[in-house]
């Protein structure tokens, strides 16, 4: 052979395309590689899917991806979901209706006349204006006898529809809301209109002394089904069979920045962070300790990782290991 042959046929088969299955190993590969990293030490689990086919996946330290997790506050974007499933069903009117008059039994005596102009979508988007009831004072928010009226009789600290001021009581008062509409628990709507995505299962969700389920935070879910709803999102909102669950519109909504953090800079929606991970626009959603749901719909890539609730993952920078480990991952499956 001449050398130019030689040439030609190493340049042949380093730009021949990569097989499903040297992609799937070489992802394999480097969830192993995972494991030892010290700043990993938390990682319970890792799923990667790919069109909507699991790819790769690692349990860490005994941990199994079909195991019971407190998904903590990725489960915001599941009472996004809840909320727009509602409005399509006619339960709720839209993102502009105002909360007052559904939640007037649990007003102050003399409410702030800002109260009147908070909207679904203030508190979806984390713009109520209200007083944080998130970080050093969601302890006393929930060591109180009724959490619906002590978010409702909150300071306001901004105007509703300013600054993003991040509240699990936001959350909480649409899982109120929720139930108020439709007279149902919010587990039982989730179980009814989420049914049809197979693998979706909400285990143990924790309910306030009233017994409305705390929306936003202390629910139960393995990753395997948090992937399933990741993917239902991923898949503009139907399941694999085609069948139309969440609005292809509310979806869209929902990616849409509405706010930043002042934390992170992060772009926000109705329930779900924006930002460019390895190149790509990612929505995520994110949980006290880093439990986590990666979408980038460039690549028809959902992530999904557990981690030990050992402490909060973005001051001690484990958030951000999180997002480099994705970054990772968006790059090998960018040159797949």
């Amino acid at each position: 052979m001449t050398r130019a042959f030689l040439i030609w046929f190493a340049l042949f088969l380093s730009a021949a395309p990569v097989s499903a299955q040297q992609e799937n190993d070489r992802l394999a590969s480097l969830l192993d590689n995972f494991a030892s990293r010290e700043e990993l030490k938390s990682l319970k689990t890792i799923i990667i899917s790919r069109d909507g086919k699991i790819v790769a996946e690692r349990g860490y330290r005994g941990h199994t991806a079909s195991e019971s997790t407190n998904i903590k506050s990725a489960s915001k974007a599941i009472i996004s979901a809840l909320v727009g499933i509602a409005i399509s069903k006619g339960v709720l009117e839209g993102p502009d209706q105002k909360i007052a008059p559904i939640l007037k039994a649990d007003l102050p005596q003399s409410p702030d006349p800002r109260l009147n102009e908070v909207t679904i979508g203030n508190l979806l988007s984390m713009q109520a204006g209200l007083g944080r009831m998130s970080g050093p004072n969601y302890g006393r928010w929930v060591a109180s006898r009724n959490w619906v009226r002590f978010a409702l009789s909150q300071p306001f600290d901004d105007e509703p529809g300013g600054r993003m001021l991040y509240s699990t009581a936001s959350t909480h008062l649409l899982s109120a809301i929720l139930t108020k509409a439709s007279g149902k628990t919010t587990l039982a709507l989730a179980r009814e209109w989420l049914r049809p995505v197979e693998g979706f299962r909400i285990g143990a969700w924790e309910r306030d002394p009233q017994g409305i389920y705390l929306g936003g935070n202390q629910m139960a879910m393995s990753a395997r089904s948090l992937l399933a709803f990741g993917e239902l999102y991923r898949n503009g909102g139907k399941t694999r069979e085609g069948r139309q669950v969440v609005p292809a519109e509310w979806i869209a909504a929902s990616w849409q920045p509405r706010t930043n953090s002042r934390f992170s800079g992060d772009a926000y929606g109705y329930g779900w962070f924006e930002r460019n991970l390895g190149g790509e626009d990612v929505h995520f959603a994110w949980g006290y300790g880093g439990q986590m749901l990666y979408i980038v719909p460039s690549l028809n890539l959902t992530v999904v990782m557990t981690s030990q609730e050992s402490g909060p993952s973005a001051r001690n920078g484990y958030r951000d290991a999180l997002h480099g480990v994705l970054g990772e991952i968006v790059e090998n499956a960018r040159t797949s």
